[in-house]
């Protein structure tokens, strides 16, 4: 009797495709599937790969007995990783084969894309950018596959050596199966760190801009299958902490996991981890200084989006503010928040905490021109729970002790937006931008998103202290990034300055807790595909143990055990 796990191309199996049955070959790929079926296309493009029983896989896998199959486009948020992960590679790819003494090490974020920081031979320029934006279309138009081989550990470690490429060797240093994948694109060899397109003709929209001293790779926009055909917009402080996110690495001589890992093995994670928080200290007392450099600066704001550390942020920049001599008063714009039937609605019919109008902006206002002025106010508590205000007994007295002199710190989202502290006069402002860059990449071609690091970092604190599962929060972060959209990231351009939150160790740090909340998300949850994700991203760090973290560290926030009251 034939045994029912060995793989037989002739057996026919049941699979689902977009909820209806079908029997098939067991030899069928998932793109034979798709392609059989009528309305497998969308917008003119086709599938880039597909969730099989909640899991996203490539579309040269074959179907198994019972997988519950339907296709992902590139629009789909995970088939964005998809569509940027492959176009990574076929960026590579290109610039081996053109140029191979180049260096590419990917980087932020920035402009509908991902930016490149260009190293050796021959300098960057518009030539050659010409050149390279050529042959990845010409790579296109070849429709070369995009193959997996399944190889030993030690001989990868030997193959990426022999290429130069030492972030890999570093990388599978930890590696602790006896075999991985591999993916190739002609002659270029890479880690294979997750599903990609099947072919090169799945790659045609993207373009390429000239941002010395590297190039962005910019992606199609939202379901439009075309070429992106805006210049990237980048503002000036995002691409200055972007280069001094840089610098930290080089200091730290840590830019991507696999030299993570080493330090964390070798024992030096402790030196590391004083020096990173060595950095954001003076980080924080060079941003009073410029601050207290502006007068007749009498407000410092500080914004940013869900999990970017303003609140610890804007309590150590409290401190640096006694150190330069003035005594800060902080207003938290959480506690002027109307009471919940005063809330707005959005499209759903949902209380939308996250506009603007779930603000009291004319009590705030009148305080803050008092507090100016002088005078003391009786600043509200809001109890979260109830909905409401809580008791006057309770509201704190705030005055600033030398109205001439001293600085109203203001922490919330919306906090660079001008509508919030209209009532006060531009120049006597000092706007900060938190956010979350990622300083760590996997290798030169992967980067760690920013979003996952503040999702994790949420998923944590949720998890710990706010009395939501990973579940809850993985199914809300789609809604908290479109109120993001609409309330935070268009008031960036407005910041000052910009300050960069995340530490190199964090998500090692972040690993203990998180894989135990990612793995209690059931498998057949609408959130499990993120959560599969995210604990296949975690397996590449070695963990480090939380009492390593100093408690003023921005990390203390999300983990607790902070020395800061919250």
């Amino acid at each position: 009797m034939e045994h029912a796990s060995v793989f037989n191309p002739q057996r026919k199996v049941t699979v689902r495709y977009r909820g209806a049955a079908h029997e098939v070959f067991e030899s069928t790929t998932l793109e034979s599937l798709m392609l059989d079926e009528k309305g497998c296309r969308a917008g003119g493009a086709a599938p880039i790969a597909a969730s099989v029983n909640n899991r996203i896989m490539p579309l040269d896998t074959n179907v198994f007995d019972g997988a519950d199959v339907s296709p992902v486009f590139f629009w789909d948020p995970q088939g964005e990783v998809v569509y940027r992960r492959s176009l990574s590679i076929l960026l590579q790819a290109a610039v081996r084969e053109l140029y191979p003494s180049v260096r590419l090490l990917i980087g932020q974020s920035m402009g509908g894309g991902y930016f490149y920081l260009w190293t050796g031979a021959p300098a960057l320029g518009q030539e050659t950018l010409r050149a390279l934006e050529k042959k990845m279309r010409q790579m296109v138009a070849d429709d070369l596959p995009l193959t997996q081989e399944r190889c030993g550990a030690q001989l990868a470690q030997e193959r990426f050596r022999a290429a130069g490429m030492e972030d890999r060797v570093l990388l599978l240093r930890t590696w602790w199966h006896e075999t991985l994948k591999l993916v190739h694109l002609g002659s270029y060899v890479d880690v294979y760190h997750g599903p990609l397109v099947t072919s090169t003709r799945l790659l045609p929209w993207f373009a390429l801009h000239l941002v010395p001293p590297g190039i962005i790779l910019q992606f199609p926009e939202g379901r439009r299958a075309e070429n992106p055909t805006r210049r990237p917009h980048v503002t000036k402080q995002l691409f200055d902490v972007c280069l001094e996110t840089y610098e930290w690495n080089k200091i730290l001589g840590v830019g991507n996991v696999g030299q993570l890992n080493g330090h964390v093995l070798s024992g030096m994670i402790d030196e590391i981890l004083r020096v990173s928080e060595g950095l954001h200290e003076k980080k924080v007392a060079s941003i009073v200084d410029m601050a207290l450099a502006r007068a007749p600066v009498r407000i410092i704001l500080a914004a940013g989006p869900s999990s970017s550390g303003k609140t610890t942020f804007s309590k150590r920049l409290a401190i640096q503010l006694k150190v330069a001599g003035r005594t800060p008063v902080i207003v938290s714009v959480d506690n002027y928040y109307v009471d919940r039937d005063r809330t707005p609605r959005d499209e759903k019919g949902e209380y939308d905490f996250e506009a603007l109008e779930a603000i009291d902006l004319p009590l705030l206002g009148e305080h803050l021109e008092r507090l100016i002025a002088g005078e003391a106010v009786r600043s509200p508590r809001y109890g979260f729970e109830a909905g409401r205000r809580m008791p006057e007994s309770k509201w704190e007295t705030l005055r600033l002790v030398d109205p001439a002199r001293d600085i109203i710190v203001i922490e919330g989202i919306h906090a660079l937006n001008e509508r919030l502290t209209q009532t006060i006069p531009r120049e006597k402002k000092f706007k900060v931008y938190v956010s979350a860059l990622s300083q760590l990449c996997l290798d030169d071609t992967n980067r760690i998103s920013t979003t996952d690091v503040r999702l994790l970092r949420r998923l944590v604190r949720d998890r710990l202290y706010r009395g939501y599962n990973a579940r809850d929060t993985i199914a809300k972060w789609p809604s908290v990034k479109r109120g993001e959209a609409r309330n935070i990231f268009p008031f960036q351009g407005d910041a000052d300055v910009m300050f960069n939150s995340t530490l190199p160790y964090e998500l090692s740090v972040l690993k203990v807790y998180a894989e135990k909340f990612l793995l209690e998300v059931p498998q057949d949850d609408p959130s499990f595909p993120e959560a599969y994700r995210l604990l296949k991203f975690l397996s590449l760090l070695v963990p480090v143990f939380p009492d390593k973290v100093p408690h003023t560290s921005i990390i203390r926030e999300f983990i607790g055990g902070s020395h800061f009251h919250y």
